[in-house]
């Protein structure tokens, strides 16, 4: 008898199974948007700007410890994905098994090296004397518990890798319930400040991997008993870790990229400054609409493509492409048109008003290209296409330098305020290019 996820992966008609899949993981990305606030809010409640400083020092740990959680949960989730759809079910088991305690394995070996090198590690954060032991206190505290963001991200990969979105869904809002409860609880009513933040967001991710866990081992239609499965061949290994590492490579560029926009933005005064953090705030919507859209869709691309049913394939990537571009177009138009009133709402500031409707027209072109690449890329992961994948990686971060470099050098701001814009458009015909031979393969 027929599974009912493996239903939209192999028989619904494509613009169900893609809306199915998709909307889910775009109102679960939604309300994991707030999770970056919520523990700034609290903590702002403190009022000591120390505190708040060392939460926003400390965000590069959280994207650190995701990118682990990452590499381990879609290499193996489409890896994964591709074993069920060749009835490989036990292969597909010792896969979970193996990802889920390598995560496990990998939280711990970070936390070991973060409490020796916890020194240099808050003077790369950018701490100063004054914000130093705050910070360090919660960076060994998100250090410490890291293994259940890692596990968090890894299971929910797994969940969607038999087409389970809607549970995908319910593991993050649980996610976000409990960071809301657990936050004013130890911030506020037990006065642990940033030791209290650090650990509401981790048994947030810990109560989500223990959803995931539950539903995997004794709901799940596939990978029921994963649990019991550990041990798997270097070959499949490679599987795993040929898809992971190109995850890992575009969560670390992320972060140089922002270190980079944050160093040449700030040289040009404040109010440019507060305009992309506007923009980048707003342009966050649609890049995750799009993600929810191709994180959606990776169990569809990798199952069809196992089964070589290139025709529904190809029909679920045009769908797909489609449902990210008008997306786009829309919010980008209303925004645009409304962009007075949207600046009007973060800031009243004349100078950050101008600078920031500027910003946020270079960054609403750019929206239109990532979505696209992104798919492209989630195209890559899903079809086991490790070279593909790490081009892409390498190709988005790694062009970023020379071109912000080179835009400043030559354009002053103007450069500056495109250079993601002009980034995204070539690494959009990167992946055009890449997709070329894909689809004549097929």
């Amino acid at each position: 008898m027929e599974s009912s996820n493996e239903y939209y992966l192999e028989k619904a008609p494509i613009r169900k199974a893609v809306f199915s899949l998709s909307v889910p993981m775009m109102i679960g990305m939604s309300v994991g948007t707030i999770y970056n606030v919520i523990n700034a809010f609290f903590i702002g409640l403190m009022h000591n700007t120390n505190m708040l400083t060392a939460v926003t020092l400390g965000l590069p740990i959280f994207t650190i410890l995701m990118a682990f959680g990452n590499m381990f949960g879609v290499g193996g989730g489409n890896f994964i994905t591709r074993l069920i759809a060749k009835n490989k079910v036990n292969e597909a088991k010792s896969a979970a098994g193996y990802t889920f305690y390598s995560s496990m394995i990998a939280g711990v070996i970070i936390a070991v090296a973060a409490v020796v090198f916890i020194n240099p590690i808050v003077k790369i954060l950018g701490a100063d004397s004054l914000s130093s032991s705050y910070t360090k206190n919660y960076a060994l505290t998100m250090f410490l518990g890291g293994f259940a963001v890692i596990l968090n991200f890894a299971l929910e990969q797994m969940v969607r890798a038999e087409g389970a979105s809607k549970e995908s869904m319910y593991g993050m809002f649980v996610s976000t319930a409990l960071n809301f409860i657990f936050d004013p609880l130890f911030i506020l009513v037990f006065k642990l400040n940033v030791v209290g933040a650090a650990a509401a967001m981790l048994l947030a991710n810990l109560g989500s991997s223990i959803y995931y866990i539950y539903y995997l081992d004794k709901k799940s239609e596939k990978l029921r008993g994963f649990m019991g499965y550990f041990k798997i061949s270097i070959k499949n290994k490679m599987e795993i870790y040929k898809i992971g590492i190109s995850e890992l490579l575009m969560s670390f560029f992320l972060i140089i990229t922002t270190l980079l926009l944050n160093n040449f933005s700030i040289g040009y005064g404040d109010s440019v400054v507060a305009g992309f953090g506007i923009a980048l705030r707003i342009v966050q919507v649609p890049e995750f609409l799009s993600m929810g859209v191709m994180m959606g869709v990776m169990p569809l691309i990798a199952y069809n493509f196992s089964k070589k049913n290139f025709a529904r394939l190809t029909e679920g990537i045009k769908t797909s492409v489609l449902f990210i571009v008008i997306l786009s177009a829309i919010f980008g138009g209303i925004v645009y048109v409304f962009r007075v009133e949207v600046l009007h709402f973060f800031s009243k500031d004349p100078s950050v008003m101008k600078i920031g409707g500027y910003i946020m027209l270079a960054m609403l072109i750019s929206s239109m290209f990532n979505g696209t690449t992104g798919l492209f890329t989630g195209i890559f992961q899903a079809s086991g296409k490790g070279i593909s994948s790490t081009i892409m990686a390498v190709t988005q971060g790694m062009l970023y330098i020379p071109v912000i470099i080179l835009l400043h050098h030559f354009f002053g701001l103007d450069g500056v305020i495109w250079s993601m814009t002009i980034t995204e458009i070539i690494t959009f015909f990167v992946a055009l290019i890449l997709y070329i031979p894909f689809k004549l393969s097929l």
